[in-house]
């Protein structure tokens, strides 16, 4: 068993914990220390397990020690992930037991969280940090960039471009052949008919941007 620890102990990360539980449920891969959080104090227990100290703790640790960002917004997620310069921090990709994915030509970076009820088809590229909440599915042909997060129920149709640093709101829905610029926020449950440019947050069906960010 490998030993991991959860970044961030929040609602999320304690949804990770779960996670790895039912991962172990099937078979027994991982050896959950605790989380490392900047916000809670030390030794702290959160659904069990302690909150072990804050995340550049991390650049101490002598051995390898998989980790496990549990944080959605990817501006912060990047953030904390460059805080970690140990070269024996390693971040695997968790991936829950009933997730459906293709085994024609999918590749998935690594640090990405796939949580139950995802369906990924083929011909998929997912960059590294990737998140997938709850009941999402992924439509032929589609990249998706580094640290982008896609909460519960998120709908993307085949032949779309997701650039780095996006974020989906929960019961989205993507439709095909569109490009997602770097940046984006998509709201709950708006429909993407048309492209978005990066950095803008489109909301509503169809989607437009109501508002452009740095």
């Amino acid at each position: 068993m490998k030993d991991i620890a959860i970044i961030c102990a929040g609602g999320f990360g304690r949804e990770v914990k779960m996670l790895i539980d039912q991962i172990n449920e099937v078979e027994q891969e991982y050896n959950l220390l605790g989380y490392y959080d900047d916000d809670i104090a030390q030794s702290t227990i959160v659904n069990g397990y302690p909150i072990l100290g804050e995340i550049e703790a991390l650049n101490n640790i002598s051995t390898e020690l998989s980790t496990v960002v549990a944080i959605a917004l990817p501006a912060l997620k990047r953030k904390v992930l460059s805080k970690i310069n140990n070269p024996l921090i390693v971040h695997p990709t968790l991936i829950h037991p009933n997730v459906i994915i293709g085994k024609d030509q999918v590749s998935i970076g690594e640090g990405c969280i796939i949580c139950a009820g995802n369906i990924i088809t083929v011909n998929i590229e997912i960059g590294k940090h990737v998140i997938f909440n709850l009941g999402c599915t992924l439509g032929h042909n589609t990249t998706i960039g580094d640290y982008s997060s896609f909460m519960p129920s998120v709908n993307v149709s085949g032949e779309v471009t997701i650039y780095k640093d996006v974020f989906v709101g929960t019961g989205a829905q993507i439709i095909d052949h569109l490009q997602i610029g770097e940046g984006t926020i998509i709201g709950a449950g708006a429909v993407v008919h048309k492209s978005l440019p990066a950095n803008c947050t489109a909301i509503g069906s169809p989607a437009r941007p109501v508002k452009f960010h740095k």
